[in-house]
């Protein structure tokens, strides 16, 4: 099994999803229940296993300058410690294919998450693409909220202001915050689908 194989069960989102083409959609509403990836420690994990719990999916690479507006304002590491610390487990994805920007070892990825001071559980490598192109991953960052009962109930961008200037994060709308407020209410979330922003994911070739 390489690092980044993703396996996904008919009861998930269905072999279909697995067969599909990098532009293909895992819809808002779909079950996401099987899902087994490695992260940078080399410790597998399987979405089966969280069930109960949220679970939030950040695809990142450190070089996008979308990416670095929201980690040097310190905004992505709160949201995190603010998801975590209500139970939620969040997976930071990278998919950047060896050689192209944001590419990173399991040590470079574990020295990175030290040196920004990140609060997610675990960062995952996807150096082939695969869990990327599942999900159909189009930027850096690119969100995902994945709820107790194992639905994909998020995905988009993680605010409603699309620069990439630092001085953008005040004041603008955190979609992810929104949702899980949402969620921790017990209701419906709001906003579930918003267009993502930032650079593209530095898939393979």
């Amino acid at each position: 099994m390489t690092m980044s194989k993703i396996l996904f069960s008919t009861l998930a989102v269905s072999a279909l999803a697995l067969a599909a083409p990098a532009t293909a959609k895992i819809a808002t509403g779909s079950n996401v229940s099987d899902m087994t990836v490695t992260d940078s420690n080399g410790v597998q994990h399987n979405l089966s296993d969280f069930a109960g719990k949220k679970v939030v999916l950040e695809w990142t690479n450190e070089g996008c300058p979308y990416v670095k507006k929201h980690y040097t304002t310190n905004n992505m590491q709160k949201t995190q410690a603010m998801a975590t610390a209500e139970g939620a487990v969040w997976l930071s994805v990278i998919s950047s294919a060896p050689g192209k920007q944001g590419y990173k070892s399991g040590d470079e990825a574990n020295a990175w998450k030290t040196d920004q001071g990140a609060a997610s559980t675990a960062i995952v490598l996807d150096p082939d693409g695969d869990m990327g192109k599942a999900f159909a991953a189009k930027t850096t960052p690119h969100m995902y909220i994945i709820d107790e009962s194992q639905t994909l109930v998020y995905q988009g961008a993680i605010d409603d202001n699309r620069s990439a200037s630092p001085a953008t994060v005040e004041g603008a709308k955190n979609y992810v915050v929104a949702a899980m407020d949402d969620l921790k209410a017990g209701n419906a979330v709001a906003v579930s689908d918003t267009p993502p922003y930032g650079c593209s994911v530095k898939y393979k070739s």
